[in-house]
């Protein structure tokens, strides 16, 4: 029976002032990332190995606790280890991409992994789409053509990082279904794990293929381990904690807030002016993430 703190709705869902303070804050700190990503002189690609691999201690430990008894399912190990190559292609693209446009298309560019899933789920089932998602996708497609040409408009390097961010998306998609099927079996602690053991040595490969300098300069480590602490541990960690407590659309509504703080550091740290087509860009491909989000429960970068 659900006390007064935690009252329960007609589905299930049991929230109280905790579950909510955890969501909200979980995105405050994933919404942070994106400017972490600048502050730090390592390069993009050698700041995501840093992310990934120093929360992985802490990440074994909650696997650990968190453990089903017997041997585990190497069918879906592979399938965590299949989904961390993908997330560090994910990372790599959006980390990039980070450097070379304004942090609110980033930030929603790179979420887009929700609208892709919401199209492959279509074809897979081999039927037209309903009302609400035919409007989610054209609600997508018509927001980026505008933050696209508003990106060509202010310089090509901006352009350019858009569609690295949106890469990053295609590569998110992928990272999600193998990881989404994998964490019924394993828990959402042992999937982290085992992606972040995968993906880590791999981006490590990409930043020394690209020449990046992987260990800290002048900015130190304060931007690096703030990243890995605010985006893999307590990001993650508070929306694993309220996730199930809330239905999809609070949800999906909720991660928007990603963006419109990202703007804000944009504006108020580098100088990121935005205008009215740029809000209208937004609303529509904020618009087309909930519609997409609505289908399923999200999972957390």
């Amino acid at each position: 029976m659900a006390s007064a703190m935690t009252p329960q709705d007609k589905n299930g869902y049991q929230a109280s002032a905790w579950h909510f303070a955890a969501l909200v804050a979980g995105n405050i700190a994933l919404a942070l990332g994106p400017w972490l990503v600048r502050l730090s002189d390592t390069g993009p690609v050698s700041v995501g190995f840093w992310r990934l691999l120093m929360p992985i201690p802490l990440l074994g430990l909650l696997a650990w606790r968190t453990r089903t008894p017997g041997p585990i399912d190497r069918k879906l190990a592979l399938m965590c280890l299949a989904a961390g190559a993908f997330f560090a292609l994910d990372l790599a693209s959006w980390h990039v991409g980070i450097e070379q446009t304004r942090l609110a298309n980033a930030t929603l560019f790179g979420n887009s992994g929700s609208i892709i899933l919401m199209v492959w789920g279509l074809i897979a089932a081999r039927r037209a789409p309903s009302g609400q998602e035919m409007v989610g996708v054209a609600a997508a497609l018509t927001g980026a053509a505008i933050l696209l040409g508003r990106s060509l408009e202010i310089s090509s390097a901006t352009f350019v990082g858009d569609l690295f961010c949106l890469l990053a998306g295609v590569f998110y998609a992928f990272y999600l279904l193998p990881a989404q099927h994998a964490r019924g079996g394993l828990g959402q602690w042992t999937v982290l794990l085992l992606v972040s053991i995968a993906a880590a040595p791999l981006l490590l490969a990409i930043a020394l293929a690209a020449g990046e300098p992987v260990w800290p300069g002048e900015a130190g480590w304060t931007p690096v381990v703030t990243l890995a602490l605010s985006s893999q541990i307590v990001g993650q960690g508070l929306l694993v904690f309220s996730l199930g407590h809330f239905p999809p659309l609070i949800i999906g509504m909720a991660l928007l807030t990603q963006p419109a703080l990202a703007a804000l550091v944009g504006w108020l740290a580098f100088g990121e002016m935005l205008v009215a087509l740029d809000v209208l860009g937004m609303v529509l491909v904020g618009t087309a993430l909930v519609m997409a989000r609505t289908r399923r429960k999200p999972r957390v970068r």
